[in-house]
């Protein structure tokens, strides 16, 4: 017997996350929150109602497959997974610290892998589902003064594709969204509040919404706006040698 489907949203304390669940909550999913911060959760959870919170470091090995074991066992199945935890670091790769750096692969990477690998085989079976995995602009081309981050979304992207095509047929759509800056806690937590790129930030709200339509018609890659378009597209046309000094100019 089939559990009761619900839409699980990682990184939910905050930014996107949010929005993603309330863009959810408004069209009728029943919701799990997912993050390491339970009280902003718990009162977003109070806003918009049919919401579970779960308080996880999902960096913890295992914590990935707990979680999945956690909310199975509640008797729901995730019909919707929406990866969207992940964060940043702003600087020379070799004066950042080590260990946030290997955390951020953690999260940014294996976290967001060992989640598609847990749910994808069952909704395969079922023949439905959706998995919307969070990547960038960043994904497009090298990024000097961040390039761990870089290189992570650039991971998301390529294996978003590859499973996009891998799950043709089967009912399951997979779509990976590649924002440009947005106006979230990411520029604070990467140390880059002040940088150029969080001037350009947009709101958060139209990004949610415009991954959560191309996951709905299966589209491949959702590249919000129209300038994040054309920036996404310049690595076809210029040399790798100029893109990463556009780039590191625009990091400096």
């Amino acid at each position: 017997m089939s559990g009761r489907p619900v839409t699980l949203v990682t990184g939910a304390s905050a930014g996107l996350g949010v929005e993603f669940a309330r863009l959810c909550a408004a069209r009728g999913d029943e919701l799990v929150l997912v993050a390491r911060r339970r009280e902003p959760m718990e009162a977003l959870a109070a806003q918009i109602g049919k919401a579970h919170v779960f308080a996880a470091d999902l960096v913890v090995p295992g914590a990935a497959a707990k979680l999945i074991g956690d909310i199975e066992s509640l008797g729901f199945e995730i019909e919707t997974l929406i990866n969207n935890a992940g964060f940043g670091l702003s600087g020379r790769f070799e004066a950042l610290p080590l260990d946030r750096q290997t955390q951020m692969i953690d999260l940014n990477v294996r976290v967001l892998t060992e989640l598609c690998r847990l749910v994808l085989p069952r909704m395969q079976a079922r023949r439905r589902g959706f998995l919307l995995n969070v990547a960038s602009t960043a994904a497009f081309q090298p990024g000097p003064n961040m390039a761990v981050y870089y290189a992570s979304k650039a991971y998301v992207l390529s294996l978003t594709e590859a499973l996009h095509e891998e799950a043709k047929g089967t009912g399951v759509h997979v779509t990976a969204l590649c924002p440009g800056p947005t106006a979230t806690e990411f520029f604070d937590v990467a140390g880059a509040a002040d940088g150029k790129l969080a001037k350009l930030a947009v709101q958060p709200r139209a990004v949610a919404e415009a991954g959560l339509a191309g996951v709905a018609r299966n589209k491949a890659i959702v590249v919000p706006g129209r300038m994040n378009k054309v920036t996404s597209q310049a690595p076809r046309f210029l040399p790798r040698g100029v893109m990463r000094r556009i780039v590191a100019a625009i990091k400096a």
